[in-house]
């Protein structure tokens, strides 16, 4: 059993019993720039509306460009489950899902660093440290930015888990999906698109797969004029994608704060490439490289077991209140 909170645009928090997930909106000074929802444990007590005393131990769950909370929702659900005393804060980033709807939109560029930013500050309205960050692809990079941008120094000991993406410079096989030609493809499509499968044909007559123009269609929201609008901003995606791929995190690796512990998942059937040398760079900064079977990027939905059992000893060293030493 688990509680789930979850935003609408502009509402109060409230918790409701296991599963069943109400309209949230933390009391907190000011508003915080991003929808999110919390999945809490069946022993968690605390909630936005009663804070009272230290917050259990909380992991931030980031999602990749072009998906939204929603894709890490069933796995948090699993985390949970497993670890009945933790809580997980799922947040749709700028430009995506119910983030998209705000009037006042998130300040500043649409880069990496400005999205780490973003779920920062929810921190700070929740008045949260968390225990351990998740980032999917996009979302691994916003988790080290996130730490990037602490300094030197953690107040006190973090895990970072990094799936499958890298530090630095990040490019894919020929596979026909990859985010930049489906960013690029989808922005010449006129609005709105008439119907669901509309869509998947216009994708697959381009050359996209059917797996992956009918997980588009899972982006799409009824029009108020009939057809179908997109749920995020395209033009705000390209951007974040273009500083995705720009955005180098190998001097936040090179020179770790202390407290922090950094682990990588890589997917063994992963479009996006493993280099040796980036392999062999991680290690010698002390991160370790993790190998999912059976998963190719969609780490959570493809191998959602063998995902959650890499994580598991983790978020068990840190209910023992584990601290990290640097390792060379």
């Amino acid at each position: 059993m688990m509680r789930t909170t979850r935003p609408s645009v502009r509402a109060s928090a409230s918790t409701t019993d296991a599963g069943k997930p109400s309209t949230s909106r933390s009391a907190s000074t000011g508003p915080p720039p991003l929808a999110y929802e919390m999945v809490q444990g069946a022993l968690v007590r605390w909630s936005e509306e009663k804070p009272q005393g230290p917050h259990p131990p909380t992991c931030v769950l980031m999602h990749g460009i072009l998906g939204s909370r929603r894709n890490l929702s069933s796995f948090a659900k699993k985390l949970a489950e497993k670890f009945p005393s933790w809580q997980f804060l799922l947040v749709d980033l700028r430009n995506h899902g119910e983030s998209n709807t705000f009037e006042v939109k998130p300040q500043g560029a649409n880069t990496v660093q400005n999205a780490a930013r973003d779920v920062l500050a929810v921190l700070n309205h929740l008045k949260i440290y968390p225990y351990t960050l998740i980032g999917h692809s996009f979302g691994g990079k916003v988790a080290m930015s996130m730490v990037h941008q602490f300094g030197r120094a953690l107040p006190r000991p973090v895990q970072v888990w990094v799936l499958d993406t890298v530090p630095g410079d990040v490019w894919c096989d020929d596979v026909g999906d990859h985010p930049r030609d489906t960013i690029r493809f989808v922005r010449t499509l006129e609005a709105p698109i008439p119907t669901r499968r509309a869509l998947v044909e216009s994708l697959t007559g381009a050359g996209f797969t059917i797996e992956g123009a009918q997980w588009m269609t899972t982006n799409l929201k009824a029009g108020a004029n009939g057809g179908f609008d997109w749920t995020f901003d395209l033009d705000g995606i390209a951007e974040m994608y273009a500083s995705y791929e720009a955005c180098d995190l190998w001097p936040m690796l090179e020179t770790q704060p202390a407290g922090l512990s950094l682990d990588f998942v890589r997917a063994d059937k992963s479009a996006f490439v493993w280099t040796d040398e980036d392999v062999a760079r991680i290690h010698s900064t002390g991160a370790n490289v993790h190998l999912l079977s059976n998963s190719a990027h969609w780490v959570h939905i493809d191998n959602p077991q063998g995902l959650l059992d890499i994580l598991a000893p983790s978020f068990q060293h840190m209910e023992r209140g584990g601290s990290f030493t640097r390792k060379s």
